[in-house]
């Protein structure tokens, strides 16, 4: 996620951290060299092939039918964006609830470890999250968080979250089978664990379906196209101008589509990505907080203004 101070309008026209332009540089630099071999051979062009020259009014056409297509396709990618964060939006929300249900339940110091166990197990739910949705490596953040006799087991499983969950019920179910847990304090912490599984589950949903893989190149190929034969159709009207005006057409369209790959898998560790590194350790701190423990891990800090 980037995080940058608001700028003045016209600084904001020279920004390049943060921007899209060193992704799609490349292809705008082949616009412009189409652009100026447009505009050299114009003059040739319209002597032999004149009855075949391209105008602005197809690309006109062609440019408010393509402008939507990419509106729609940036709308779906950001549905997706913003469904994962209220998502992990969620996972706060019910972490918090939980812990805060344990300590009520649980109030004495001699249910300290009980309490402060649970907490671990909410945190460690959150980086194993974390981490099985971006396919990544969990057993360092986890060996931090959990027993050893329980990192052995959740280390081992496929879905680690659903483990950790199972490992935290059964930990509180035992308190309740004791009678240190009410019936109705053991539904309202079954209620709190059961909102973490469907997060989880909606989170898998958004990583395990993502944009069909046909209509990512069907959007390439037709923008890219388009931004090549541009060039084409404005030298005969606009001569020399057709440099400036198909790359500043290329940067919107290239833009636009960068932009829709970057927010539709929202897990992942670009700079438009969810700061889920961000959020875990916002979680861990704040659960720890109402069982006295301190965060086990250092704040992420921005790199090069995107927070992971």
């Amino acid at each position: 996620m980037i995080v940058r101070p608001r700028h003045h309008w016209f600084r904001l026209l020279f920004v390049w951290r943060g921007s899209v332009l060193p992704e799609i540089i490349g292809r705008l630099a082949l616009v412009l060299v189409v652009s100026v071999i447009s505009v050299l051979s114009r003059e040739w062009w319209m002597s032999v092939h004149a009855h075949s020259a391209l105008s602005i009014p197809p690309f006109t056409l062609m440019g408010v039918a393509l402008a939507i297509f990419l509106g729609f396709r940036n709308s779906v990618s950001y549905d997706r964006f913003w469904e994962a964060r209220k998502q992990w939006g969620g996972v706060l929300i019910a972490a918090r609830a939980l812990v805060r249900q344990v300590a009520a339940a649980l109030p004495g110091d001699e249910y300290v470890e009980v309490r402060q166990r649970a907490a671990r197990y909410v945190s460690a739910f959150a980086y194993a999250l974390k981490h099985q949705l971006r396919q990544s490596d969990a057993s360092q953040d986890l060996a931090l968080r959990l027993d050893e006799p329980t990192f052995s087991v959740v280390g081992a499983a496929r879905f680690k979250p659903q483990i950790v969950l199972l490992e935290l019920t059964r930990l509180l179910s035992a308190r309740q089978r004791q009678g240190q847990i009410s019936e109705i304090q053991w539904l309202a912490l079954d209620k709190s664990i059961g909102m973490l599984g469907d997060t989880s589950g909606a989170c898998e949903r958004i990583a395990g379906t993502p944009i069909p893989y046909t209509y990512r190149v069907l959007m390439n190929r037709t923008v890219m196209v388009y931004c090549l034969l541009l060039p084409i159709g404005l030298a005969t009207s606009i001569g020399w101008l057709t440099p400036l005006i198909a790359t500043f057409v290329a940067y919107t369209f290239l833009a636009l589509e960068m932009i829709g790959e970057q927010i539709e898998e929202p897990f992942g560790t670009e700079a438009n990505d969810l700061a889920l590194d961000a959020l875990c350790h916002t979680i861990e701190t704040s659960v720890f907080e109402m069982v006295d423990l301190q965060p086990l891990g250092q704040a992420p800090q921005p790199v090069d203004f995107v927070l992971t």
